[in-house]
C-alpha cells in the first residue's frame, strides 16, 4: 500500500489573478478526491474481514469498491448475498474505522486553498459521498472544512453511486441546473453518476481508480494534482 498524497503535492495559487470559475456549483466526492483515505479504508476492511473470518481482500480489491455505499460495497467485495453476514462486516468495519485503526487520513496537499479560492470566486460547493452522514461529519470536524460546503449528500441519504440520485437532490436543494454544475471524483462511479444526467465531470487520477477507466466515461478533464484541478475549474 502506498499513499498518493504526493501525487497532489503541487498546491494551487493563493491568488485568483482575475480568473473566473467555469461552474456555479462544484460537487466533490470525498474519499480519494479531497481526502487521502484509501489506505485507512483498505486497512479497516481487512480488519473487518479478519474479525468475521472472511478472506482478506487485497488493496486493489478494496480500491475497486471505494465510493459505493458501505453495505452494497461489502456485498460486492466479498461476493455475498447474506444480509446478516453483510451487517456483521459493516459493524466490524465501522468499529475498526472509529476505534481500532490509526491510519492517518490527511487532506491532499492544497485542498484547503482550492476550496478557499473557489468560494472566494463565488462558487457554491457541495459533497456527494459514499460515506455515511456520521462519517462525513467526523471528517469535516477532523479537517475543519465543513464551512466550505453549502450542501452534501451521503450514503444514508440517497441511492448508492453510480445512481445520480445524490446529484439530483443537490441540484434541487441548491437551485441549480445540470449545466451549472460539475462533479469531481476519483472513481468510475463518480463519473457515471454525472454522465447519466449529462453533467460535466472531472476525474482525478491520484485516487483509487485507474486513469484509463475514468477516461472511458468522457470527463471534460482528467487531472493529476490539486493544482491541475484548479486549472480545470477556472478560465
Amino acid at each position: 500500500m502506498h499513499s498518493k498524497n504526493q501525487a497532489a503535492d503541487t498546491q494551487p495559487s493563493s491568488s485568483l489573478d482575475e480568473k473566473q470559475p467555469r461552474y456555479k456549483l462544484v460537487i466533490f466526492d470525498w474519499d480519494g478526491t479531497l481526502m487521502d483515505s484509501a489506505a485507512k479504508i483498505v486497512s479497516c476492511m481487512q480488519l473487518a474481514a479478519e474479525h468475521c473470518d472472511m478472506p482478506i481482500p487485497t488493496y486493489d480489491e478494496v480500491g475497486h469498491i471505494i465510493g459505493i455505499s458501505l453495505k452494497p460495497a461489502i456485498k460486492q467485495l466479498f461476493n455475498i448475498e447474506d444480509d446478516e453476514l453483510a451487517e456483521r462486516l459493516v459493524a466490524a468495519y465501522k468499529d475498526a474505522f472509529v476505534s481500532r485503526d490509526t491510519t492517518p487520513c490527511p487532506l491532499f496537499d492544497g485542498v484547503e486553498q482550492l476550496l478557499s479560492n473557489l468560494k472566494e470566486a463565488g462558487c457554491t460547493l457541495a459533497v456527494a459521498t459514499g460515506k455515511a452522514r456520521r462519517g462525513l461529519d467526523r471528517a469535516w470536524a477532523q479537517t475543519g472544512t465543513g464551512h466550505f460546503f453549502s450542501a452534501s449528500r451521503t450514503a444514508d441519504e440517497a441511492e448508492s453511486k453510480p445512481s445520480p440520485d445524490m446529484l439530483l437532490q443537490l441540484l434541487d436543494e441548491l437551485g441549480f441546473e445540470t449545466n451549472d454544475a460539475v462533479m469531481i471524483g476519483d472513481t468510475t462511479y463518480d463519473m457515471q453518476m454525472a454522465k447519466t444526467i449529462g453533467m460535466d465531470r472531472v476525474g482525478v487520477s491520484y485516487g483509487v481508480h485507474a486513469q484509463v477507466h475514468l477516461e472511458a466515461l468522457s470527463p471534460v478533464a482528467l487531472v493529476h494534482s490539486i493544482s491541475e484541478l484548479e486549472a480545470a475549474l477556472f478560465k
